[in-house]
This record gives C-alpha cells, structure tokens and sequence, in this order.
C-alpha cells in the first residue's frame, strides 16, 4: 500500500494518512488495525540538511524523532528516538528526521548531518514506528524540496508542485519495474 501526507501533498496513486506524527499514526493504526497492508510505502516531500539538492529523491527505511533541543543538549528523552524497517545491514540509509516542525535555523540543523541525518520530513517517524509495531515492511521515498534554513517555507512552496510532479514519475517507474519481474 502506498500512502502520503494529505492536504496539500496528495497523489492520485496513495492514501491520505494526515500531516504530521499525531495525524498519520492515528490514521495508520485505524487503517492497520482494520485491513492491515503487506508493505506500506510512504512517498512525500523533504527538507535537506545540506547534502541532498534540491529535487533529489531520497529512499529510506529509517527514520528519527530529534527535536532541536537535543542538538544543543538544552532535552533529552527517554525514548527510542531511531527506528528502522531496514534488514539489509550492508546498505546504509539515509535517516529521515520527523517532528511536527520545520527546521528553519541551517547553522543548528547542519548539527544533524553529524549525527547521520540527512533528510526531515514530518511524517515519516511514525509511520515507521506504526509499521513496526504491525510488523508489516516499510519505506519511504522522498523529493527534496528546500533546504532547512530561513527561507525553507517559502523554497517549499515554489519547489512542491514540482517535487510531487518528479516524485509521481519515479513511484510508478518503480512501481512498473517491480511489477515486471
């Protein structure tokens, strides 16, 4: 199954969960505890750290939950911050950091670069974190769609249409590339 964001960030091929970790883990749970899929795929837009460029698809099967308060030791948690659907040891992916908010400051989020985190996206976490406690496979793929600093809103919004238009083509090519195996 594959499933996105909602609102603005729909695609005529997947599921609306809802925006944001609140949103998309109630709405993942209801639909996993009532027609539980074999796979969920999750496709949606993404802010760079600073090594992925603008238009970039990332793919994943981990994701963060790191506030920035834990980058400057200003909070800590007590909880598993990292989860993975990822079985295979010998590929490295690239993290993708959830949180209900936007990284605006690019000197701060540049602190998670050092930590293996490449990518944020507000949703992904908890699909993660659905996933695993339904033991279905799950990942991620995602277009980069501004960088995370003082302009990150307003590049996503003159990047988005775009980044959903690249993101549909690469889901279906390899929608049609698994299917004809």
């Amino acid at each position: 199954m594959i499933i996105c964001a909602g609102n603005n960030e729909t695609f005529d091929f997947a599921t609306p969960m809802g925006v944001g970790l609140i949103e998309s883990a109630i709405n993942l749970t209801r639909l996993c505890l009532f027609d539980k899929p074999e796979f969920l795929l999750f496709i949606g837009s993404a802010g760079s750290y600073g090594e992925h460029k603008i238009f970039d698809i990332v793919e994943s099967k981990t994701a963060s939950n790191i506030e920035l308060a834990f980058l400057n030791n200003d909070a800590y948690t007590p909880l598993d911050n990292v989860v993975s659907t990822n079985t295979d040891q010998t590929k490295r992916d690239v993290i993708v950091n959830s949180s209900n908010y936007i990284s605006t400051n690019e000197e701060l989020s540049k602190k998670f670069l050092k930590l293996d985190v490449g990518i944020e996206n507000m949703e992904f976490f908890a699909v993660l974190k659905v996933a695993q406690e339904f033991d279905i496979p799950a990942g991620g793929v995602f277009c980069i769609t501004n960088y995370t600093n003082k302009n990150a809103h307003e590049d996503f919004l003159k990047n988005h249409e775009e980044a959903k238009k690249i993101l549909e083509i690469h889901v279906k090519k390899r929608i049609k590339e698994l299917t004809s195996r």
